[in-house]
């Protein structure tokens, strides 16, 4: 009886036993890296429906980070500002500017300016903004240096491990209570040793547990 098959065939099993685990290892990869948040989220910078730029108000102009997000040190938010914060300059800095004239319709209807949110947690994950300043933990080890950004974009993923790897061991993102907001402060210039900080209170003990965030 002639075979059904051609002897080829035979060595099909071997090639699927030989590529599948490579296969499957590069579907692994693929998931691991194009679906993680450094992928998906770091560089995401949406367009605003004002222009503003961080780069020339907290950069050029040297406006503190708390002048605007004010409750940033008492609160889980950092507030976006309300149009009036921005009228404080504006009523008499570039009144008649068109690239403000959005700013100037919300002030006069007092409605928010509909800002696109940049950086944003799941739902189920907690996060508190006072404690990390409290803390010390600089801005920039969030966000990046947000004084040279014309449009702020994300710089680092928020991704639950990216945060566990600081609560294990924050002392690398520590610096001098006063210095959180100065984006200008550099560890390499300038040692920095919580431990030897006469000024806090108590050491860091960030939580690794699951009801630290998770709540």
């Amino acid at each position: 009886m002639p075979a059904i098959f051609p002897r080829w065939t035979n060595n099909v099993p071997i090639v699927i036993g030989l590529l599948a685990p490579l296969v499957g290892a590069g579907l692994i990869f693929a998931v691991w890296y194009w679906f993680s948040p450094y992928y998906t989220d770091v560089g995401y910078r949406p367009e605003q429906p004002v222009p503003y730029s961080h780069k020339l108000h907290a950069g050029e102009m040297g406006i503190d980070c708390r002048y605007c997000h004010n409750t940033v040190e008492k609160a889980a938010h950092a507030a976006i500002p309300p149009t009036g914060t921005c009228m404080n300059c504006h009523e008499l800095v570039k009144a008649d500017s068109p690239r403000l004239a959005l700013v100037r319709e919300s002030h006069a209807a007092d409605m928010p300016v509909p800002w696109v949110r940049v950086h944003q947690l799941p739902d189920y994950a907690f996060f508190n903004h006072s404690p990390h300043l409290a803390a010390g933990v600089g801005c920039v080890s969030c966000h990046g240096r947000v004084d040279q950004m014309a449009v702020v974009e994300m710089k680092q993923p928020l991704s639950m491990g990216w945060c566990l790897d600081c609560h294990r061991d924050p002392k690398p993102n520590l610096r001098p209570l006063d210095q959180v907001t100065n984006m200008n402060w550099d560890p390499a210039e300038t040692p920095y040793d919580p431990d030897r900080d006469a000024n806090r209170k108590r050491k860091v003990n960030p939580p690794t547990h699951c009801s630290g965030c998770h709540r």
